[in-house]
């Protein structure tokens, strides 16, 4: 991911095949329409077909939604900024996060992409399945619910201000994490896992830049690249 200079405007090739760089695209709305349904079903299927109690359900989802977010942080800091020797892995975390980091103002590429996010929703479920059992219909609704939320959370840091004055540390945190150093600020719902592990920034010395704030987010007006 280093070595690459941020751009203002424009966006990575990732492939020179059309189709699958159309592919390498996606939308918030696009992905909350596709999930929500089978994240629905999925819910409802545990619950007539497992017999499963609603209360339990509903508590094995919200702590799926909170391990969620401890995913997050280990996927962030040592999947998405993996740094290896081997060119297909260099390739691999450019293609997966760091053309984000080269090209922080596109917009068509905050949200992991329809097919590609199909396919690993469905190995994820079928890991979950093989761990947990039935339990995994209560299980996978509340953590693909936690990715929705934290890729939703993530556009809007780059398309908002923060709303509320309680968001102001995510919207620092990932701002810091862009342009004064990505090796610290990997949370983007929240910064929790930061400060349990000690990568969180210090805003008292870490100041914030407005300007270079502002250059990583993307103006709503504007349409995407294609």
């Amino acid at each position: 991911m280093k070595g690459h200079r941020v751009q203002n405007s424009g966006q990575a090739q990732l492939f020179k095949n059309p189709f699958l760089e159309l592919l390498t695209k996606g939308h918030p709305a696009l992905s909350w329409g596709i999930h929500v349904p089978i994240l629905v079903y999925c819910f409802y299927y545990g619950y007539s077909h497992y017999f499963l109690t609603l209360p339990e359900m509903f508590a094995i989802a919200v702590f799926a939604l909170l391990f969620w977010t401890f995913f997050e942080y280990i996927a962030h800091r040592y999947v998405f900024h993996l740094i290896s020797e081997k060119e297909n892995l260099q390739k691999f975390a450019y293609i997966m996060h760091g053309n984000h980091h080269h090209y922080p103002k596109d917009k068509s590429r905050l949200f992991m992409p329809p097919v590609p996010s199909l396919i690993i929703a469905a190995a994820l479920f079928g890991i979950q399945y093989l761990l947990l059992g039935k339990y995994a219909f209560a299980f996978y609704p509340g953590f693909i619910l936690g990715w929705l939320m934290y890729a939703s959370m993530h556009y809007l840091i780059h398309a908002i201000e923060p709303p509320f004055k309680f968001l102001q540390p995510l919207w620092r945190n990932h701002h810091l994490h862009h342009y004064r150093n990505e090796n610290l600020g990997f949370g983007v719902s929240n910064t929790f896992w930061d400060k349990v592990f000690g990568t969180m920034f210090d805003f008292k010395k870490d100041r914030i830049d407005k300007q270079k704030s502002k250059d990583l987010m993307f103006d709503r007006k504007q349409k995407s690249e294609a």
